[in-house]
């Protein structure tokens, strides 16, 4: 749903969140989130990578922001739209590959 569109206490399905359509739903049901409480408490990259695991594809990176966008927002915050979070995943993407590099070099 468009996040402009989301009222929290109208949120009963999966769609009803904000950036969530009915293939990102689909999505969330391979990897066992059904209902939006769901989401609560759950670390974006891990449900990105469940994802991946699921369908054996790497997906488009943005999916990661569409998951930061709706974990934030069960966590309290103001529904926003999904590309307001790349700039943070690729913060959070570059900083977990020089810890890669690191943990490498150092073995």
């Amino acid at each position: 749903m468009n996040p402009s569109k989301v009222t929290r206490s109208q949120v009963r399905k999966l769609t009803d969140l904000p950036n969530i359509g009915k293939a990102v739903a689909r999505d969330l049901n391979l990897i066992g989130i059904s209902m939006p409480e769901q989401i609560a408490g759950r670390c974006p990259l891990e449900m990105y990578r469940d994802l991946c695991e699921m369908t054996d594809i790497i997906q488009d990176p943005c999916v990661i922001d569409v998951f930061m966008s709706v974990t934030s927002f069960m966590s309290g915050n103001d529904a926003q739209p999904w590309w307001h979070f790349t700039a943070e995943r690729k913060r959070l993407l570059a900083g977990a590959s020089r810890h890669r590099r690191a943990r490498t070099e150092d073995a």
